[in-house]
């Protein structure tokens, strides 16, 4: 924040864990943007990939390369506060969605035309160029919390 600018304190709840002594981690999701679970599993070529796993790898490769600054939304989902995200300029739900390892989940960027606008293009354009999981079968995650899995997992 510049120097001389007025800070208002913010509050929320979320889930927080200790990292050491003085730093704590708090988790939050990402507002709009659905990715695949961590052990999420999609199909390629007759077999399972760790779709889930590439996820989480990108998001924590573009939160390693630069400081990211986090927008809290008022809303929560599945008991934890949604914030947006923007790493280097770019909004890592975009990013997310552009490597074919996330769905934009529109229904929660009413307030937000221009970002859901966003989000369907990257959308699209990662259908179009077979781009993660694209390249194959998936499973949407909400489907896959409920307990659908492709046919390479059963």
């Amino acid at each position: 924040m510049p120097s001389g600018a007025a800070s208002e304190d913010m509050t929320f709840n979320a889930t927080a864990r200790a990292l050491d002594g003085d730093t704590v981690a708090a988790d939050f999701r990402l507002l709009g943007v659905d990715a695949f679970e961590r052990r999420q599993l999609c199909e390629k070529n007759g077999a399972c990939w760790a779709c889930g796993k590439a996820a989480q790898d990108l998001a924590a490769r573009t939160l390693r390369d630069a400081n990211a600054e986090i927008r809290l939304s008022s809303r929560s989902s599945y008991g934890r506060p949604v914030a947006t995200v923007t790493v280097g300029g770019r909004d890592l739900g975009e990013i997310m969605i552009a490597a074919g390892l996330a769905v934009p989940q529109p229904q929660y960027l009413r307030a937000d035309p221009a970002r859901a606008a966003k989000y369907a293009a990257a959308f699209r354009d990662a259908q179009h160029r077979r781009a993660g999981a694209f390249e194959g079968r998936w499973t949407e995650p909400a489907a896959w919390r409920r307990g659908e899995r492709p046919a390479c997992e059963r």
